[in-house]
């Protein structure tokens, strides 16, 4: 009996104790000792009920305990972090083979994949200066470097060229078929673009570019009743890009002193939705020729820039360069009834 009486008295002090420190009342303090001391050994003459909800607010998370706990926590949370850093680089480092092998990242293109969530949070916020007043998209017709690079090349500003492509053997070879027998009759190509570059298969059912080139001849030619379908994709093959190269050449208009980039992008596909609207996380800034067909291009100011900057659409048509820094506007596309759309482009600094 009295080990019982001394474990309902150590109850009482330490509910005392949370009350106290959560800031009740004496009085308030007595009535719920007596509440709960009602609870735990019921008595006839108190008519007593415990008060629950006092006994429950002491532990919640915005009292003054339960924040300093938090604060404490948080502190030593930083250690633990910290410690755990130093002592996985150092395992990455003594055990990386046996890791490797554990976890099978030799077969994964990317330990982490990429996540545009992520990615957009953490992208440096952009000075809005550039497109202010800006309210179309300008088109050039008699473009000369020296005026890409005063107005465009740097200004973040987009722009459309007119027939800057005349001269291009591109819009009378490229096609469909041009680029099954190039990349399935070149060792290696197919396997270079899924294990080196991308594939985009946007809303379609492929998932590579082998599948793509597999679809039967009636959905490639968008004959009546077969799905509809737009890909791109990154080349990474020199034997490829070789080829394709002797079809187009470097845009004339671009800085003299510039490097552009040895990866091509090529998009093609039919009537309808293109490009979902994205931002890019690229290096550079970018061009795009339009081959065949015609698409159009909605630009769309970044959030920061919503009040000061205007979305913006353009149509391309064959023979165009569209050119503009992807990483600074959200974009989509969309190809315009005709022909089959098919555009190469890459970036440059």
């Amino acid at each position: 009996m009295e080990a019982k009486r001394k474990q309902i008295r150590d109850k009482f002090r330490n509910l005392k104790s949370g009350a106290e420190m959560k800031g009740m009342k004496a009085e308030e303090i007595k009535q719920t000792l007596i509440a709960t001391g009602a609870q735990s050994a019921p008595s006839k003459q108190s008519g007593l009920e415990c008060d629950s909800g006092k006994i429950v607010s002491l532990l919640r998370l915005d009292s003054k305990p339960a924040l300093k706990v938090r604060q404490v926590l948080r502190k030593h949370l930083l250690k633990v972090f910290l410690v755990v850093g130093v002592v996985s680089a150092v395992g990455g480092y003594f055990f990386k083979e046996t890791l490797i092998e554990a976890f099978g990242i030799r077969e994964e293109r990317c330990v982490l994949n990429n996540n545009n969530f992520v990615m957009e949070v953490a992208r440096p916020m952009l000075n809005c200066n550039m497109c202010a007043g800006v309210t179309r998209i300008p088109i050039e017709t008699d473009m000369t470097s020296e005026v890409f690079i005063r107005k465009f090349a740097y200004s973040g500003i987009p722009v459309l060229i007119k027939g800057a492509i005349a001269n291009w053997t591109a819009m009378d070879t490229f096609s469909f078929q041009f680029f099954k027998k190039l990349y399935t009759e070149t060792e290696g190509a197919l396997d270079a673009v899924e294990n080196e570059c991308q594939f985009f298969p946007y809303k379609t059912d492929f998932d590579t570019l082998g599948d793509m080139f597999n679809m039967s001849e009636a959905r490639a030619n968008f004959s009546e009743g077969e799905k509809t379908w737009y890909v791109g994709w990154s080349n990474c093959d020199s034997t490829v890009g070789k080829i394709l190269r002797e079809h187009y050449q470097r845009p004339f208009f671009l800085p003299q002193d510039s490097e552009s980039s040895m990866l091509d992008w090529i998009f093609m596909g039919g009537t309808g939705q293109g490009a979902f609207v994205h931002l890019d996380f690229v290096e550079r800034p970018s061009w795009q020729a339009q081959i065949s067909g015609k698409k159009t291009w909605r630009i769309i100011p970044v959030p920061e820039c919503e009040t000061v900057c205007t979305e913006m659409n353009v149509t391309v048509h064959k023979g165009d360069i569209f050119v503009f820094d992807s990483n600074l506007w959200y974009h989509s596309t969309k190809v315009e009834p005709g022909e089959i759309s098919i555009t190469i482009g890459s970036e440059y600094d």
